[in-house]
């Protein structure tokens, strides 16, 4: 294990399945997949271009998200000196850790989910 790396604190250590229920429970919430994905294909982006890119969250789900994101060291909030002031957020290196975890989510929805629009399917 390299000790170099950012570490989580987790409140099940010695349990087998306590890495993926720690795991689940840093980017398990409903947006939080999607804004690491934005943040890893787009890059360091300002509140509203975010915003754009995540299609249907609101101003105040997007801010909460951010705001526990950050409190998780998986993104970063930085004030930038241009007139206007702004704010720009990206990955940490413990955000972008989680590049192919979340590239993986995409690719097994892309293979295995129903299209929205087919209206027999459901996933109980």
């Amino acid at each position: 294990m390299d000790e170099s790396r950012p570490r989580v604190a987790v409140w099940c250590e010695g349990e087998e399945w306590c890495p993926l229920t720690s795991t689940a429970t840093l980017i398990g919430k409903k947006w939080h997949c999607v804004i690491i994905h934005r943040l890893l294909v787009n890059g360091p982006l300002g509140f509203n271009a975010l915003k754009e890119e995540v299609d249907g969250i609101s101003s105040k789900v997007l801010s909460d998200a951010l705001d526990d994101l950050e409190e998780k060291q998986l993104v970063n909030r930085e004030i930038v000196n241009e007139k206007p002031v702004r704010v720009e957020y990206s990955l940490t290196d413990l955000g972008e850790s989680l590049e192919s975890i979340v590239m993986e989510m995409r690719d097994w929805g892309l293979e295995y989910l129903e299209p929205a629009s087919d209206k027999d399917s459901s996933i109980a």
